[in-house]
């Protein structure tokens, strides 16, 4: 009863180069979501950034005056209507 029993391994096909392209992509799809968290959740600090020092543009941004806009005159108002029951 003993020499009855199969203890062997299963055969199981080798995997085709699509089967083995999509493991790898997965797992590449995978890394780079787990890349993506950590980079949402861990801050990095600016080194490049002095305190002490104002950068020029941010100083030119606060000089300037926000432009009003103007309507167009091809862009008409549109008309406020009341519903009718």
């Amino acid at each position: 009863m003993a020499s009855d029993l199969d203890f062997s391994p299963p055969e199981v096909p080798e995997p085709t180069f699509l089967e083995n392209l999509l493991r790898y992509g997965l797992f590449l799809g995978a890394i780079f979501q787990l890349i993506c968290v950590l980079a949402i959740i861990v801050p990095i600090p600016k080194s490049y950034e002095v305190e002490g020092e104002p950068s020029e543009p941010r100083s030119a941004e606060v000089t300037r005056k926000p432009k009003a806009t103007a309507p167009s005159a091809s862009k008409r108002p549109k008309k406020e209507t009341k519903k009718k029951r």
